[in-house]
């Protein structure tokens, strides 16, 4: 029931933002198509560096299952594919590890979960300090934002700064992040399978923290290489520097399937539009990243659930 739910509502999102009333064709008309499709070489180089960008996040996420179960590299690229789908419909995609642990055995599910938690703050942690510094840069040398210059863009800076240092304490220090879990009343109750986190060497996370900036590499290249490529209207540089900001502010922003293209999209048009880049480009590169990095995956891992063998016991396949 829980997988042919998840397929339906994939199905559901996709209709909607692409076919519905005020979906995607029916807003931006034959124009938008024609402009997409034109830069059909574009899209397979965008489209290449998504299966990039989801191997290095299976390799990460083997890395982390090495203390809880030696996973192959095949079947941790198809468990984390699976994984966008559940993703898909929690906000800012954080049941993406729910997917994922469905591969493993029952009994190292809990376990599996708790190690994927890692991994998610290495990822937070790469998108603040890019963002920060991005913000720190373009502060610094006067260039506009969507806000007026000065406090607010210091207050923002600090902020992303003072989250990015306890973050930092909580992924190197995996046993105070457990003990933090261990608060919440929920999760008392997994305090045998939360000993995973405090098994973790320095040298491990800091290869999760490497390969998490590599993905961050390669998704930001794919927004500034779309931005490029429809002509934007932003310098190289301009964008190698906002659309960490974009991506900051983004992620900061609580956001489920129904609402995460429109914070997307207006996070970017808000943030380019005052250096110069057209809105509809924007937002045309926008809905293409989303599409090909976003709601491809996720309707391939809704299939893969689908029909996907599924241990239902410690002996399964």
């Amino acid at each position: 029931m829980f997988r042919w739910g998840i397929f339906l509502l994939a199905c559901v999102f996709l209709y909607v933002r692409l076919a519905g009333p005020k979906g995607i064709v029916a807003t931006g008309g034959r124009p938008l198509l024609d402009m997409v499709f034109a830069k059909s070489a574009l899209l397979t180089v965008v489209f290449g560096l998504m299966l990039f960008n989801w191997w290095l996040e299976s390799y990460k996420w083997r890395l982390l299952l090495r203390q809880v179960e030696p996973t192959g590299a095949w079947r941790a690229f198809v468990a984390t594919i699976a994984g966008t789908s559940v993703g898909f419909v929690s906000v800012n995609r954080t049941g993406e590890f729910l997917g994922r642990v469905l591969f493993l055995s029952p009994t190292n599910r809990i376990r599996g979960g708790f190690a994927s938690t890692l991994g998610s703050i290495a990822q937070f942690v790469v998108t603040l300090v890019a963002g920060g510094l991005g913000l720190l840069v373009l502060t610094v040398s006067g260039s506009a934002l969507p806000w007026p210059a000065g406090w607010i863009s210091w207050a923002l800076a600090t902020l992303t700064a003072l989250v990015t240092a306890t973050a930092l304490v909580l992924y190197f220090y995996p046993g105070v992040l457990r003990n933090l879990l261990l608060l919440v009343p929920f999760l008392r109750r997994f305090e045998r399978a939360s000993n995973v986190l405090s098994g973790y060497q320095r040298s491990d996370l800091l290869s999760v923290l490497l390969l998490s900036m590599a993905r961050y590499i390669v998704f930001s290249a794919q927004f500034g290489v779309l931005l490029w490529g429809f002509s934007a209207g932003v310098t190289q540089v301009e964008a190698a520097l906002a659309v960490p900001v974009v991506y900051l502010i983004a992620t900061l922003i609580p956001s489920v399937m129904l609402t995460e293209l429109g914070v997307r999209g207006s996070v970017a048009m808000a943030v380019l539009a005052p250096l110069g880049a057209n809105d509809a480009i924007v937002l045309i590169a926008t809905t293409c990243l989303w599409m090909i990095n976003v709601a491809l995956p996720a309707f391939t891992g809704s299939l893969i659930l689908l029909f996907a063998r599924i241990r239902q016991n410690n002996n399964g396949a």
